[in-house]
């Protein structure tokens, strides 16, 4: 048994928290659904990765050996997640007029920076989709064997009848009824049925695409996490991590075709966690309002990174997190107190492990320890484990030597860096945190909307948010202006 407080998750699969533990006696292995590297990921795509890293450090705390995959989609992806459209990254390789291998190479590349500067423990495994072709194709022709697929001119699809319990995890009825929206190519069985090999369209060659059983083609995009994980996890593992968006289809088509595929009644992974959205002052950030802030945006403002990190650590993990100005001075301003007050204890002890820390407190630095560590083993509670840290740096009862090896702790588990970062490199700034125009344009058609029907509340809720990015609205008599250095772009 891990020492400390018990470990309790909340699992997506039921909804509810229970105590961790593991398939195998002190080893963990955890898959993260990686980025698909079309584009440079935007702030909102870096909470998952902080996430899975938060729950990697506090699992190690605890003593754990811990193996991390996280996929790298390099091809599979289509135009809005669904099985038809064109792949993402082929999209981006003919707007940006480069080779495919430029863009997955330049775009992973930017990635693994925008990891390393928050801070996040590199994974054991990052697998690209496509050095795994074969073995999907493998995979693919054992689902077909079993049963579980149909063939269409347009692919090959698994047959979600087929699957007993499919949609679980994302709370469907039994029926498998769909949210309304998602679209049923002509000929599918199901609306939830989903390919698991895309042929090529008859007018149209892909750029890139594989010889299988179903003709030329490129695999479905939720087969690779299957795939991978199984191969380097093994055929149960103890984790899944994604985002909320990933809970409804992406995670529940993996489910059901890795529990077809392995045909042994049992629950393919036990543990799903998600993360839940991040906003821009109250608007969800999708790369479908243009191009959203990156973390190189956010230095390009003033704004470091571990301040970032610092802001997403402020709430659970399983709450939505209103990103705007005034919040990400609020936390930089935060963590340089920190950083103030932890200065003078440097250099700080090597505590990695909750024994270590544990071997070498007196009596009041043992009932602090036991605080942090029932904040952040109770479903990573960061923000109760921040407030813990900080009283810890003011007590008066702990010695110095006490206050450094709780912050050492700290610094294990929550990743920021407090045992070299320079206080002098975390000063508020008064830059404006760029916004794309079409996210605003958005936002002030709605108040309008709102204001034409009367709903002033909501009116002045999407004014408050305009205002948190940094655009001011003008009502006119031909209509509303805006302004503001916070959006790039003006407009009418």
């Amino acid at each position: 048994m891990a020492p400390g407080a018990q470990v309790r998750l909340f699992n997506s699969m039921g909804r509810r928290v229970a105590d961790f533990a593991p398939l195998a006696e002190g080893r963990v292995r955890i898959y993260s659904c990686g980025p698909t590297v079309y584009s440079d990921p935007h702030l909102g795509n870096m909470r998952p990765y902080v996430l899975s890293d938060t729950i990697r450090r506090l699992l190690e705390w605890k003593g754990y050996s811990v193996t991390q995959v996280v996929n790298i989609t390099d091809v599979g992806h289509v135009m809005g997640d669904r099985d038809e459209g064109e792949d993402k990254v082929e999209f981006a390789a003919r707007k940006e007029q480069r080779l495919v291998k430029d863009i997955t190479r330049g775009y992973a590349e930017a990635f693994f920076g925008f990891m390393a500067d928050l801070n996040v423990l590199p994974a054991a495994h990052y697998p690209y989709a496509s050095d795994y072709v074969p073995q999907m194709i493998k995979f693919a022709g054992r689902l077909e064997e079993l049963g579980y697929t149909y063939q269409l001119p347009s692919g090959l699809y698994f047959d979600t009848a087929r699957s007993g319990d499919y949609g679980k995890l994302a709370l469907m009825p039994p029926s498998g009824q769909l949210e309304e929206g998602r679209v049923s190519l002509e000929g599918k069985r199901s609306a939830a049925d989903f390919a698991v090999w895309r042929a090529d369209p008859p007018d149209q060659q892909r750029i890139m695409r594989w010889e299988s059983p179903w003709g030329w083609g490129v695999p479905g995009w939720h087969l690779e996490c299957s795939v991978m994980s199984i191969d380097l996890l093994g055929e149960h593992f103890d984790i899944h991590t994604g985002g909320v968006d990933h809970r409804e289809i992406h995670h529940v088509n993996e489910i059901a075709q890795s529990q077809a595929y392995l045909n042994d009644g049992q629950p393919w992974v036990p543990l799903w966690m998600h993360n839940e959205f991040l906003l821009l002052s109250g608007a969800k950030l999708s790369k479908s309002s243009g191009r959203m802030p990156t973390l190189r945006d956010l230095a390009e403002t003033g704004y470091p990174p571990m301040a970032f990190r610092y802001f997403l650590l402020t709430a659970q993990y399983g709450r939505q997190l209103d990103l705007s100005n005034q919040s990400l001075a609020a936390a930089t301003s935060a963590l340089r107190r920190l950083l103030l007050r932890i200065t003078p204890l440097r250099p700080l002890p090597v505590i990695r492990r909750y024994d270590e820390a544990w071997n070498t407190l007196g009596e009041p630095g043992r009932r602090a320890l036991e605080a942090l560590d029932e904040a952040w083993s109770n479903d990573l509670n960061t923000p109760q484990a921040l407030a813990e840290l900080q009283g810890i740096l003011r007590s008066a009862e702990l010695t110095d030597s006490d206050k450094a090896i709780l912050a050492a702790a700290a610094n294990q588990v929550l990743g920021l860096r407090l045992d070299s970062l320079d206080p002098d490199e975390i000063t508020e700034r008064s830059g404006q945190l760029t916004v794309p125009a079409e996210l605003v344009e958005e936002l002030v058609a709605a108040r309008s909307a709102a204001r034409e029907a009367g709903n002033w509340a909501e009116a002045d809720r999407l004014r408050d948010q305009l205002t948190g990015l940094g655009v001011q609205v003008t009502d006119t008599p031909d209509g509303p202006r805006w302004t503001g250095t916070g959006a790039a772009g003006a407009g009418a």
